[in-house]
């Protein structure tokens, strides 16, 4: 039931001032309003000097922190981001935790929970460390079930994985096909936590996922810095070539026509998931088997599931061919999705050496196979 808001910021208020404070977060934006920071983050923090409210503004460009003394210090600094229109607001304390979200009405809906213990790893007697927090507004507004929390943590370590601990001051991203943009919107607050200026693009073929996509960044206050537009993979124009390309869950070919405009780009760097692989899988039914592998492709269910591994294979295979160090690995346990596979691409430069070329040529020239992103090569 929607509540006043004055009285819930109060309450927030109170919270943000408590000794017993763990971490808070606000973003987003109100209907009709704009907050001068796009992002407020609060947590304490022992110092020298004593005890501290820190205090993490963004502005779209770069964060800013800040530490005030407990008392009428941090009471001003608490009371001016109070009176920015943030939309969400997640507060933790020891005891207990509040998410508000502030609706188009103006009024206030909140939910109040006791604050969970922290999960612990196998063997190990810590909190598990999520790259974001679950308590992200993010969350809040694409929703935070448990399954969709794994996936981005999953999603952000393999990111993780694939950049240099150094990142350019400017990165560009492009999500080619990114559908509801969940992951898109993970990796660009992962990218800006980590202080770098990110511009992404997220790419669907249906205008109504652009609207939808839009309205979500609108929400989370970050509109100038991620942006949508509708297109096809292959068609699509963007303003600049980008860093990194992703491509999570494009079905069968879509996955080889994004690889391909990451080629063209020369895109530093490749993470793709692929999900159903129907082509080549059609292409092994109509060509019999080189011997002795007849019993590879006899039986559908084995053709389909034998046909997912030599599609990626011949995409890593390509991959390399064009001067990129692939890797192929778990992107997310499968007893969360069967979809599990990511390849994961750096781009070096390397030429290709005589033996993969042969060995690439022979394994499409023996199994009767053209893969798509070979002819999106070509």
């Amino acid at each position: 039931m929607p509540q006043p808001l004055d009285a819930v910021l109060a309450e927030v208020r109170g919270l943000l001032l408590d000794p017993a404070l763990t971490r808070a977060v606000a973003a987003g934006k109100r209907r009709g309003a704009t907050p001068s920071v796009t992002r407020a983050e609060f947590r304490p923090v022992a110092l020298k000097g004593g005890p501290r409210l820190q205090i993490v503004t963004d502005d779209g460009s770069r964060p800013y922190t800040r530490n005030v003394e407990p008392g009428p210090e941090a009471a001003a600094a608490v009371d001016a981001l109070l009176a920015e229109p943030f939309g969400n607001w997640h507060v933790e304390t020891a005891a207990t935790t509040v998410q508000v979200r502030v609706t188009k009405k103006g009024d206030a809906q909140v939910h109040r929970a006791a604050t969970a213990e922290p999960a612990v790893t196998q063997g190990h007697d810590r909190a598990k460390q999520w790259l974001l927090d679950p308590g992200d507004p993010l969350f809040t507004v694409v929703g935070g079930t448990a399954a969709k929390r794994r996936q981005v943590d999953a999603f952000l370590r393999a990111l993780a994985a694939t950049l240099p601990d150094e990142l350019p001051a400017e990165l560009r991203v492009v999500d080619l096909g990114c559908g509801n943009a969940y992951l898109t919107f993970a990796a660009y607050r992962f990218l800006a936590d980590r202080g770098v200026k990110v511009r992404v693009v997220g790419v669907d073929v249906r205008e109504d996922q652009r609207v939808r996509n839009s309205a979500v960044a609108e929400q989370l206050g970050c509109a100038d810095a991620v942006t949508f537009v509708a297109g096809t993979i292959e068609d699509v124009v963007v303003a600049e070539a980008p860093d990194l390309v992703l491509a999570l869950h494009a079905c069968d070919t879509a996955t080889d026509q994004a690889l391909a405009r990451a080629v063209h780009w020369d895109a530093k760097w490749v993470l793709a998931a692929p999900c159903c692989h129907h082509d080549i899988a059609a292409q092994l039914k109509g060509h019999p088997a080189p011997a002795p592998y007849g019993e590879l492709t006899r039986h559908a269910i084995l053709r389909e599931r034998f046909a997912d591994v030599l599609t990626d294979s011949l995409r890593s295979a390509l991959l390399r061919l064009h001067g990129y160090r692939v890797e192929v690995v778990e992107f997310v346990d499968s007893a969360h999705t069967p979809r599990n596979l990511l390849l994961r691409a750096r781009l070096t430069g390397a030429p290709p050496t005589n033996d993969q070329r042969g060995e690439y040529e022979a394994l499409t020239s023996q199994w009767g196979v053209t893969p798509a992103l070979e002819k999106l090569l070509t």
